[in-house]
């Protein structure tokens, strides 16, 4: 891992690859490394920059309240840190709100955009997923006694019996209380973002068996971007990256690379 102080935090970041820059923005529960096969992928052809936001792995930042419109500022300063004069960006679950507002407060910084397994910034989560989000929630606070079912809202229950594995991921979190206390308040900031006012080429990407974000909620947020184009992966859930990164990547190239 690199660090570079941009936007008042010192973001740690993993670049990798050769070709445009590719910026990758995690979800909430995880850091870059999500990303480690995905990056792999596509580094074939970008050079791709998977950096871990505030509160998240190695960045350092200080214990002050943020919200969507700092974690946007703190992508499009790494962008410029780095010395591009723009990115395609990637951005998944909070990531992906995170890359909506990115695009549409700093179009200057955004190549081409992809949001994916996603939500519309600003939307209240019970309207998006109104069963699943207070048993989520639930799930989450008696972690790691809920660590299976819990679980079941990333990935598909046969996946995850074929890749035990990936029940690690919701049980070793090494945030403190005040970082988890930080990123638990990001939604709550409020920030006012016109979808309409995204310039950048946009593919919205949802995967089809997404328990935590229903794939039409991810979908429907290309009516307001306008020539956003639309894809689905079947048989992915919501981390589309660890479960099939061969699938995401192929989507993200072919989009990337079109003319």
């Amino acid at each position: 891992m690199q660090h570079i102080e941009a936007n008042g935090t010192s973001i740690a970041f993993r670049r990798s690859g050769e070709g445009p820059p590719l910026l990758l923005l995690h979800g909430a529960e995880a850091d870059h490394s999500m990303f480690d096969a995905f990056s792999a992928l596509l580094a074939q052809h970008f050079t791709v920059i998977a950096y871990d936001q505030r509160d998240s792995g190695a960045t350092r930042n200080p214990p002050s309240p943020y919200g969507l419109d700092e974690l946007a500022a703190d992508a499009a300063s790494l962008i410029a840190a780095l010395d591009y004069p723009r990115a395609h960006v990637f951005g998944t679950s909070l990531g992906g709100v995170i890359a909506q507002v990115l695009a549409a407060k700093h179009p200057a910084r955004v190549d081409r955009l992809v949001l994916s397994s996603t939500f519309r910034v600003g939307a209240p989560l019970l309207s998006i997923n109104p069963e699943g989000f207070p048993k989520f929630a639930e799930l989450r606070g008696r972690l790691p006694d809920t660590v299976g079912e819990f679980a079941e809202y990333f990935f598909p229950r046969d996946y995850i019996a074929s890749h035990p594995e990936v029940l690690e991921i919701f049980t070793g979190n090494t945030r403190d209380a005040g970082q988890r206390q930080r990123r638990a308040a990001i939604l709550a900031r409020l920030v006012e973002v016109e979808l309409g006012a995204i310039t950048a080429r946009t593919l919205v990407l949802a995967g089809g068996e997404d328990r935590l974000i229903p794939p039409a909620h991810t979908l429907s947020l290309a009516r307001e971007i306008e020539g956003a184009r639309t894809a689905t992966i079947a048989g992915v859930g919501h981390v589309g990256t660890i479960q099939d990164p061969a699938a995401v990547a192929g989507e993200v190239r072919t989009f990337l690379q079109t003319q």
